[in-house]
């Protein structure tokens, strides 16, 4: 490929921030370390935004959508023109992510990136890199061009983030049969059967469970060669949407804007974009532990503790709109908290 952007390295955390947020947290008005997880992520985001004093006022969701080649051997339980259908639910608002992005007051950016059936909704930016990916049981899912144009997909919405001032990014996902392939990215990046990851994705039965392994092990056998490198292997197994997160993971970190990982299908797309290029993990926070059986594994693999374990597994970006309250209190009792001096209230001795 020609471009090759998203191996430039992520920008530098500031640690001068970081260290004064740490040091502000020490001096507030409660033991040190008694607000737990909600210390680390003021401190973390402090690093991050270059300042002591962090905010994730404003919040930027993308919806990456594409259909999957590989739904043809019957591993959904959903028909594919579900995937055209939501996209015209979220930008009606009806879907469960477009409720959330309206109660944070979060900009919703609706992506299409290449359906079955070619759309022209408007309020969607359409991409039209294919009628969804190939079958990749049968070969590749995806061109060299489709998928740089899939990740160039994702870094744009950053760019449009970034230049609307956004603070925290959150990418979520539509496509049916995309659990399937993020379990055969997963298995193909950890080195695992697909036995050890597979799930219902959106309501298969045990007998669907079990062929939908088989055709993930046929897939992992056909593309043996090209699954050494995570480039090769998104390229094989991936979707248009996986790809578009990877590229929006990689170009958050450049841009140096924290990412919000969502669940099952979001946290492979991370665990690629930190094979393709490692320094852009310090700018990812992971928002759900996901009922889907593979995403604990995945979330070892990136020694990642997410924010909430609440048995989720909708997608579009849903579980990580449900964390930013959380991220958003955060800051304010970092920030608004009195520290002991100014509360005139004694510390416990040196």
């Amino acid at each position: 490929m020609n471009n090759v952007w998203w191996l430039t390295p992520a920008r530098e955390v500031d640690q001068a921030s970081r260290e004064d947020a740490l040091a502000r947290q020490q001096q507030l008005t409660k033991p040190s370390g008694s607000l737990g997880r909600l210390e680390q992520v003021a401190v973390q985001l402090a690093g991050l935004q270059g300042r002591p004093r962090p905010k994730v006022d404003e919040v930027w969701i993308a919806i990456f959508a594409g259909d999957h080649g590989v739904v043809a051997e019957g591993v959904s339980a959903y028909p594919q023109a579900v995937t055209g259908q939501m996209l015209h639910n979220f930008i009606m608002g009806g879907a469960a992510i477009s409720v959330l992005a309206r109660q944070l007051s979060a900009q919703l950016d609706v992506v299409d990136l290449g359906t079955v059936a070619p759309l022209n909704l408007p309020g969607v930016r359409h991409l039209n890199l294919g009628p969804g990916t190939a079958n990749f049981a049968q070969g590749p899912a995806m061109s060299e061009a489709q998928l740089q144009a899939a990740l160039d997909g994702g870094r744009d919405s950053v760019l449009r983030a970034s230049a609307a001032g956004a603070q925290l990014f959150i990418g979520g996902e539509m496509g049916i049969g995309n659990t399937t392939v993020a379990t055969a990215l997963a298995c193909a990046l950890l080195e695992c059967p697909a036995a050890s990851l597979v799930g219902p994705g959106t309501g298969l039965d045990a007998q669907g469970v079990s062929h939908k392994a088989q055709v993930i092990d046929r897939a992992l056998r056909l593309h043996a060669q090209s699954i050494g490198d995570p480039l090769g292997s998104l390229r094989a197994l991936g979707g248009f949407e996986v790809a578009a997160l990877v590229g929006a993971y990689l170009a958050c970190a450049q841009e140096g804007m924290a990412a919000l990982v969502d669940g099952f299908i979001c946290t492979v797309a991370a665990l690629v974009a930190v094979r393709i290029n490692p320094s852009c993990r310090a700018w990812l926070f992971f928002a759900h532990r996901g009922a889907e059986p593979g995403h604990r594994l995945v979330l070892e693999a990136l020694q990642a503790e997410p924010l909430l374990d609440l048995g989720l597994r909708l997608g579009e970006g849903s579980g990580a709109a449900l964390a930013v309250p959380l991220l958003r209190l955060a800051c304010e009792l970092h920030n608004g908290m009195a520290t002991f001096a100014e509360a005139a209230v004694a510390d416990r001795p040196a």
